[in-house]
This record gives structure tokens, sequence and C-alpha cells, in this order.
């Protein structure tokens, strides 16, 4: 095994890495080969925390390290780091690779003075890397309520008593904007999905929930999907408002809303955590 710095020419290798460990995962498709293509050359990604893993002479794990920011509650931007993706091809996924990079990669910022990170990911496999509840140390997801104890929302000390160094007793992450790329340049990143080989997107247990982005409707399986032209699944619209390319109504958003509304009975049977109408 082997960790070294990513070159040039291992990006599209690299990219298709990250496209093939993400693929489904937490949604149909993914987006994260994407938002690597596109942070290399963001003033916040960090060359120096740009670390592939070799095994048997192939590139079978990526780590990418970036700079973001805690708000304080005063106003006050605090810089801060976060990472990711990391990426561990499907074929050495549960051997721990992925413990042995992250962790050489913590080692490797710790060094370079990174002090404090947030994270978006699973508590029962960061655990195992220092990782805790952001909400334990005050740091608050900045999509989520301040009180809430967001499962998903993950955070370290790399270099002990850093947050009391720096005054910091409460503060709200805010993750880079080079992560949501992808969502604000959806035709670019359909130009560039275009350029590596087919693969079906699908919807599976375990996955981010999913919503049609007309009128809210959860979508839990391919069957709820609207269709595009070709005929294939769109998963960003449900079957009652989108078919073959082509939305089935034509109303302002308040009138959708009045619509949708009173269909929150039916929905809420098919829910764990019901909603309200409001």
């Amino acid at each position: 095994m082997n960790i070294r710095l990513e070159q040039p020419s291992d990006y599209r290798e690299v990219e298709n890495l990250t496209r093939e460990a993400f693929w489904n995962v937490y949604r149909p498709g993914c987006y994260e080969h994407f938002v690597l293509n596109q942070f290399r050359s963001n003033p916040d990604f960090i060359p120096e925390l740009d670390l592939v893993m070799e095994e048997d002479d192939m590139i079978i794990g990526h780590i990418m390290f970036a700079k973001a920011e805690l708000m304080l509650d005063d106003g006050t931007q605090c810089p801060s780091w976060t990472f990711g993706p990391i990426s561990i091809h499907p074929d050495y996924q549960g051997m721990g690779y992925g413990l042995k990079l992250l962790n050489y990669a913590l080692d490797k910022a710790r060094e370079m003075g990174v002090g404090f990170l947030c994270m978006e990911g699973n508590i029962d496999f960061y655990k195992h890397a220092g990782f805790a509840l952001a909400s334990t140390m005050g740091i608050h997801y900045h999509a989520e309520p301040r009180d809430a104890e967001v499962p998903y929302f993950l955070a370290q000390e790399l270099i002990s008593g850093w947050l009391e160094s720096n005054g910091i007793t409460e503060a709200t992450y805010c993750p880079p904007k080079g992560y949501f790329v992808a969502e604000a340049n959806p035709n670019a990143f359909a130009s560039y999905e275009d350029t590596f080989p087919a693969k079906e997107k699908t919807m599976q247990p375990g996955q981010l929930p999913q919503f049609c982005q007309s009128c809210g409707m959860p979508l839990t399986k391919n069957d709820d999907c609207g269709t595009n032209a070709d005929g294939s699944t769109c998963f960003d619209y449900c079957k009652y408002c989108y078919k073959d390319g082509k939305f089935l109504q034509n109303c302002t958003m308040d009138e959708m809303i009045e619509h949708c509304a009173q269909f929150v009975g039916e929905v809420n049977k098919g829910l764990q955590q019901p909603i309200t109408s409001d």
C-alpha cells in the first residue's frame, strides 16, 4: 500500500474512482466526481492534502481537504476546515483501506496546523477516526435548527484545545460553496457526466430523502418518478408532475401547494416521521 499526492495525470482515473465509489449510494447516480473535478481550481482546495492510495499499482482510494468557515454568534467568521469526498474503489471497500487513508490524511493535516474539522458522514464509521457529533462541541449545522442534534454532522479537534484557544464556545458551520457546484450548474454537470460510460441510476435503501422538485412528493422508489423525453427515469420530478419530458400541470406555486396539502394524510402512511400540512 502506498499513499502519495495526486498528480494531474491521475485526475481522470481518480474522478472515475470517485464516481464508482459513490454511485447510487446517497442518491440515484452521484455528484461527487464533478465536485472533485471543479474543486481543484477552487481557492478553498488544499493541494497538500489531495491524496491517493495505491495497491497493486492501481489507485484504489482518494481524499481531498478544503477550507471552510465557522460563523460566530456576533457575525465573526473563523477559518475552519473540512474534507471529502473520500473514495475507496468498490472492490476494496470493507477491508480497512478507508480508515487507513483517513488516519494518514488526518496526521498530515495536523502537521500542517489544521486544528478543527467539520464534515458530514456516518458516525458509525468516522468515530473510529476520532470524530463525534458536532453538536456536543457547540457547533451547529447551517441547514438545521440550532438546537438539533444532527446525526450526520460530525467534528473533531485535530489540535487539542483549538476551539478554546480561538474563543469559540458556539458557532455555525458553513461548508464550502464549491461542494454544491452540481446543483448550481446542472447543465455543466450533465455535460461532464456524458463523458463517462453510462450507468443505471436507481433508488436504493439508505439514500438521502428524495422529493419531487415540483410538488414535494417523497420519491421512495423508481416507480414514483416521472420520465424524460427519451423514456428514461427522471429523479427530479414525480410521475404526477412530469411525463415524457413535459410537466402535466400549468399552475402557480401557491396553487400547487394548496393542491398537495390535501394529500398529507395519505403521504404520511408511508413515512416514518409524519409531516404536517404547514
